[in-house]
C-alpha cells in the first residue's frame, strides 16, 4: 500500500465521521472513544478539530483541541497507519497549537500512553514537558497516561 503525500488541512466536519471513527479504531483499538463519543466531540462547544485528506478528500489523519479560557487540552489526535511516518503527525499538532495561540492560550496539555515512545518523543521536540502519570488511564488495557505540558509563546 503506498503512502499518501501531499495531504491538506482543513477543519473537521460532521461528514468526516465515519473517516475519523474508522482511524481511532484502527489506531487505538481498544482505547478507541466509541463512535457516538467521537460524534459529540466533533460537534462540542470551545473544540477545534482539525482533518488531514489527501487529494481524494480522504481523511487520513485528525486531531482536537479542546479550549477554555487561556488552558488547552489536546483530545486525540491520530494518523492512518497508510499515512505514518511522513511528518504529518508534527504537521497536525504544529496546527493544533497554532490554534490554541491564535486562541491566546497560555497552556496546552495532553495525556500520552506511557508505552507509546513515538508519540511521546514528538512531544518533546516540540517543547511538551512531563509533569506526571495518571495510573492505568487507558482502559480496559490499564495503561498508565503520562500528563504533558506545552507554554506557548504567548505564555511565556
Amino acid at each position: 500500500m503506498s503512502r499518501p503525500a501531499g495531504l491538506t488541512l482543513r477543519d473537521a466536519a460532521a461528514s468526516d465521521l465515519d473517516a475519523i471513527w474508522q482511524i481511532e479504531s484502527d489506531v487505538f483499538g481498544s482505547d478507541a472513544w466509541s463512535r457516538e463519543m467521537m460524534r459529540e466531540e466533533l460537534a462540542a462547544d470551545h473544540r477545534r478539530y482539525l482533518v488531514l485528506v489527501d487529494v481524494d478528500g480522504a481523511v487520513q489523519g485528525y486531531g482536537g483541541l479542546l479550549i477554555v479560557g487561556q488552558e488547552g487540552d489536546v483530545q486525540t489526535i491520530a494518523i492512518a497507519p497508510a499515512a505514518r511516518g511522513n511528518g504529518h503527525g508534527r504537521r497536525l499538532m504544529r496546527a493544533l497549537l497554532h490554534e490554541a495561540e491564535q486562541a491566546a492560550v497560555r497552556e496546552v496539555f495532553l495525556e500520552v500512553r506511557a508505552d507509546n515512545p513515538v508519540a511521546r518523543g514528538l512531544y518533546r521536540s516540540l517543547g511538551f514537558e512531563e509533569l506526571g502519570v495518571r495510573p492505568r488511564y487507558y482502559q480496559p488495557d490499564g495503561v498508565d497516561a503520562v500528563i504533558m505540558k506545552l507554554e506557548t509563546k504567548g505564555g511565556r
